[in-house]
This record gives structure tokens, C-alpha cells and sequence, in this order.
């Protein structure tokens, strides 16, 4: 696997990022993440977005961290907002999503950042299960979809 940064907008992230949001879409009955993003969230220092390659230079995962201090919504100073993790169907079960993790972590880590955070769905166990056995715990919700029964906040100190 190869994993590398790449610009938020760049052909292969727009890619998958229509593969999870309609997975969303299956998974919720909606149109998918209506959260705001904007590409320069994800550019350094800001944030970073990372594709894993297969040896074949197919793109099989995603995710990406943006900063997100505190802001109204439920951030706190030197977090770091964990989005668009996601696996290719034929690609599961094989650690990509927990690499992929560690890798943004790290990246996060690297930048300062003291808390890692993510927003997740009930509909979405393998996620929580990923989250869970990676040493995140549940937080005070927040951001877009805080207001959401549905919606499940974790966090994991980085420091």
C-alpha cells in the first residue's frame, strides 16, 4: 500500500469521496454528508487528505484531518476533525481503515494538534468498532450533525 497526501479536490479524492457519500446514502436514506468542506481545510498546515494506493495505483482508501478549535460548535482548542474515512467494498477486512488511521493520527500529532475527533453515524458498526478498539471514546457531540439522535462524537487525546 502506498499512502500519500493529495489535494482535497484532486480526480481521485472527488472519486471516492461520491463512492462514501453513496454509501451514506444507503446507509442513512439521505444525500449523503452535508457537512461543509472546503478543500483548503485539508491543505497543510490546516489539515491533511491521504489516498492509499494498491500496488496496481488504484485508489482503495481515504481520510483526511482538519483543525477545528474551539468554534461554537463543540471544538475544543487543538483538535483535529477526522473526515471522509473510507474503504473500498473489495478492499475490507484487510487493516486499510486502521493504517489509514494511524497514518492521520500521526500526521495530526506531527502538526500539533492535541485531540483527535470524529463525528459517526449508528448506522455505521464497523466504523464504531474501528474507533472503539483504536482507543476513541465517546465526547460531547459536535459540528454539523450534533443535533442528530443519530449521530455518535468521539474523541482521542493525540499527546
Amino acid at each position: 500500500m502506498d499512502i500519500r497526501p493529495v489535494p482535497f479536490d484532486h480526480p481521485d479524492a472527488i472519486k471516492l469521496n461520491d463512492q462514501v457519500q453513496a454509501e451514506y446514502h444507503l446507509r442513512y436514506g439521505d444525500g449523503g454528508d452535508a457537512t461543509p468542506l472546503d478543500p483548503a481545510d485539508f491543505a497543510p498546515p490546516n489539515g491533511v487528505y491521504l489516498i492509499a494506493y494498491d500496488v496496481d495505483g488504484t485508489p482503495v482508501a481515504t481520510g483526511g484531518w482538519r483543525t477545528q478549535d474551539q468554534n461554537g460548535e463543540g471544538n475544543e482548542d487543538g483538535d483535529a476533525e477526522l473526515k471522509r474515512m473510507y474503504v473500498v467494498e473489495e478492499m475490507r477486512g484487510r487493516g486499510l481503515a486502521r493504517r489509514m488511521l494511524a497514518a492521520l493520527e500521526e500526521d495530526a500529532r506531527a502538526a500539533g494538534r492535541l485531540r483527535m475527533v470524529l463525528e459517526t453515524g449508528d448506522q455505521q458498526p464497523e466504523a464504531i468498532a474501528l474507533y472503539t478498539s483504536s482507543g476513541y471514546t465517546p465526547c460531547v457531540k459536535f459540528g454539523y450533525y450534533r443535533e442528530y439522535e443519530s449521530s455518535m462524537c468521539f474523541a482521542k487525546p493525540l499527546r
